[in-house]
C-alpha cells in the first residue's frame, strides 16, 4: 500500500478526532468562552485554565495544520494525474490553510501566556489585549474557514470526472466547502455546518484513502 496515501488516510481520521475532541472540551468540559462572564471572570477563568487552553491550541491548530499538509500533499499527489489544474490551485489553498491554522495556534499561545501574566498587575489592559488576540486568531483560523472551504470544494470538483473518491465523499465535500465558503457571512449556522460536515467527510475520506491507496502513485 502506498505509503503517502495511509498517511492522507491516518492524518485525515486524526483531523476528525480533533474536531471531536475541541467539541467535548471547549463545550462539555470547559464550556468556553464562559458564559455571561464579566472581564474580572474571563480572566480569571483565563488563569485557571491556562494548561489546558495552551494543550488545546496546540492540538487544534499546530497539530491539526501539521496532518492537514499531509493530507493535502497525500490528496494532490491521487488528483494530480487526471486533474493537474485544480489539483495545484486546490492545493495551493491547502497548504495557505495550514500555515494560517498554525499561526492562529502559537499567536494563541503567545496571546494567551502575556495577558495571564499581565492580568496579575493590570487586568483591564491584559483583556484588552485578550480581545485583540482573539480577533487575530478568530481571522486566521476560527471565525471564518473561507480558504479551507476553497480546498475542500477545488477538490471535491477535481474528483467528480475521474470519480477519484467515492460518490459520498465527492457530494459531502462539495458541501463542506461551499458551507467554508459561506462563513464569510457572519452567522453561526455555517460555521456549525462546515464543522459538522467536515467531520464525516475526513472520516469518510480517511477510511477510503487507508482501504484504496494504489501502489503506482509514487
Amino acid at each position: 500500500m502506498n505509503n503517502l496515501q495511509k498517511m492522507g488516510g491516518i492524518a485525515a481520521i486524526l483531523e476528525a478526532a480533533i474536531y471531536i475532541t475541541a467539541f467535548i472540551i471547549y463545550g462539555a468540559v470547559l464550556v468556553y468562552p464562559p458564559i455571561n462572564a464579566d472581564s474580572v471572570q474571563e480572566l480569571r477563568f483565563l488563569t485557571d485554565n491556562q494548561l489546558i487552553l495552551s494543550v488545546m491550541n496546540l492540538v487544534i491548530y499546530v497539530l491539526f495544520g501539521v496532518l492537514l499538509a499531509v493530507l493535502v500533499l497525500a490528496i494532490h499527489k491521487r488528483l494530480k494525474e487526471f486533474s493537474p489544474v485544480l489539483s495545484q490551485i486546490a492545493s495551493v489553498f491547502g497548504l495557505i490553510w495550514v500555515g494560517l491554522v498554525i499561526a492562529s495556534g502559537m499567536i494563541g499561545n503567545v496571546g494567551l501566556n502575556s495577558v495571564v501574566e499581565l492580568g496579575a498587575k493590570e487586568p483591564e489592559q491584559a483583556m484588552l489585549i485578550w480581545s485583540s488576540v482573539s480577533i487575530v486568531t478568530e481571522g486566521l483560523g476560527g471565525g471564518n474557514e473561507i480558504v479551507g472551504g476553497i480546498w475542500v470544494l477545488l477538490l471535491s470538483l477535481a474528483s467528480v470526472k475521474q470519480k477519484s473518491f467515492p460518490k459520498s465523499v465527492i457530494f459531502l465535500g462539495i458541501v463542506v466547502g461551499l458551507a467554508g465558503i459561506l462563513t464569510i457571512y457572519p452567522l453561526d449556522v455555517f460555521t456549525e455546518i462546515f464543522g459538522i460536515s467536515q467531520i464525516i467527510w475526513f472520516i469518510l475520506l480517511g477510511i477510503f484513502m487507508l482501504r484504496n491507496a494504489p501502489k503506482s502513485i509514487d
